[in-house]
């Protein structure tokens, strides 16, 4: 039987096969702390900067629908360029498309702290403002899947699910870091210090992928994973129905993550009368859970080999957690906290699962295309989501908008199912 390295060589580009005698066996733990770091600085921003969402809408003078669109566009801007970014990827390589990404994305962010900062007695248009986030978005996409498949093909099989859902643990991670510091930043300095922030996070860890980042990741399988595994065959990414299966529900199941993250604090302040340092403070104890939830999983799944028992699973437990949570205002101020903190975390605990078993699925030499389709469906996700809350909020309230969650999440679970009936 060949080797994982041996199989992942002959399914890459010449150009991305290259001697790696010199390299460490420990290089893999650098290129994996890099995926997370590159993360961090991409949630720090998507997931953070919505956690401001309060700050934001008195800042730049925003009605509830005009904000909703807005925190929808960084999602839009990610689904627009995460799929030509993964095909990049496969094509070209992971350092320079993730060095790209990275100082573009910086580059974007420090023109928005310069000229789309409210100062005194100026406020940017709302154009600006929704243009500059898109433009982050789509720059921002090209992390993941870069990242994605340095990490698939650094790690052997049984190690992936563990890798991806630590190199996963970077979105929440980023997001708490973002809820924690980003809302305190804008109060107290304005949005042009959290622009700034933010733009040059992503400079440090483009320095890091700099210096990390020097040999593509195809040669060291990891210690005692040799000679276990064969990439799979199958059809071109975009034509794989079962892939499309599983990225489709992988989308669908990030729309009522996207509800907490990008309105919880809107719903724990507006409907419950919290405080907004409480309220952000919620959003990062959820991303916590989610953190050691994802590296968890990733740990259990790849020993026991279930992944996609426990996708369902995860799933089934978000829809039964967002009904309880269309009905937490009855339960006051405490109670809602509580179970939106639960229904959060579980609705975030499952990224690394899924997305290994996409990596496993694709195959390397389709790692960054199929990475990139299903980033594209979760950024479609969570730019339509926000939207949608803009439109449902004032007409049906936070019960319609926390039952919209459940259903989708269902709709999800019903898809999980279905590739199972497939025999994949």
């Amino acid at each position: 039987m060949p080797t994982l390295r041996a199989t992942m060589s002959s399914s890459l580009p010449p150009s991305l096969v290259r001697p790696v005698r010199s390299l460490s066996r420990h290089h893999r733990w650098k290129v994996l702390a890099l995926g997370v770091a590159a993360n961090v600085c991409f949630s720090a921003a998507i997931n953070g900067l919505p956690t401001t969402a309060v700050l934001v809408r008195a800042a730049y003078g925003l009605d509830t629908a005009a904000l909703g669109l807005v925190l929808g566009l960084m999602g839009l801007g990610v689904a627009i360029g995460e799929l030509p970014w993964g095909v990049a990827t496969d094509r070209w390589g992971d350092r320079p498309v993730l060095l790209a990404g990275l100082w573009t994305t910086g580059a974007a962010l420090a023109a928005m702290a310069l000229w789309v900062s409210p100062q005194a007695g100026h406020v940017p248009a709302m154009g600006l403002l929704a243009a500059g986030l898109l433009l982050v978005g789509v720059l921002g996409g090209s992390v993941n899947g870069s990242s994605g498949r340095a990490v698939m093909l650094w790690f052997g099989p049984g190690e992936r699910g563990l890798a991806m859902s630590i190199r996963q643990t970077a979105i929440p991670l980023g997001g708490g870091l973002g809820a924690l510091v980003l809302p305190a930043l804008a109060a107290r300095h304005g949005f042009a210090a959290v622009y700034g922030v933010l733009a040059l996070s992503c400079a440090l860890c483009a320095l890091l992928a700099w210096r990390w980042l020097h040999e593509p990741p195809v040669a060291a399988p990891a210690p005692g994973t040799a000679a276990q595994a064969t990439e799979p065959a199958g059809p071109p990414a975009l034509r794989d129905a079962a892939l499309w299966r599983l990225v489709l529900a992988t989308g669908l199941l990030c729309a009522p993550q996207c509800a907490v993250l990008s309105f919880g604090t809107v719903f724990l302040h507006d409907g419950l009368g919290i405080a907004v340092g409480t309220a952000a403070a919620a959003i990062a104890v959820l991303q916590g859970g989610a953190i050691m939830l994802r590296v968890w999983s990733g740990h259990w799944t790849d020993r026991r080999g279930n992944r996609h028992a426990y996708l369902r699973a995860c799933t089934l437990l978000s829809a039964l957690l967002f009904i309880a949570l269309a009905a937490s205002p009855c339960l006051g101020a405490g109670g809602a906290l509580v179970l939106l903190v639960a229904a959060g975390t579980c609705v975030s605990a499952w990224h690394g699962v899924a997305f290994a078993e996409l990596a496993t699925r694709a195959g390397a030499a389709r790692v960054g295309t199929a990475l990139g389709m299903a980033n594209t469906a979760v950024f479609v996700g969570c730019f339509l989501t926000p939207v949608a809350i803009g439109q449902v909020l004032p007409a049906a309230g936070w019960t319609a908008v926390w039952l919209g969650g459940a259903v989708i999440a269902v709709a999800a679970f019903i898809l999980f199912g279905a590739r199972r009936s497939a025999g994949v």
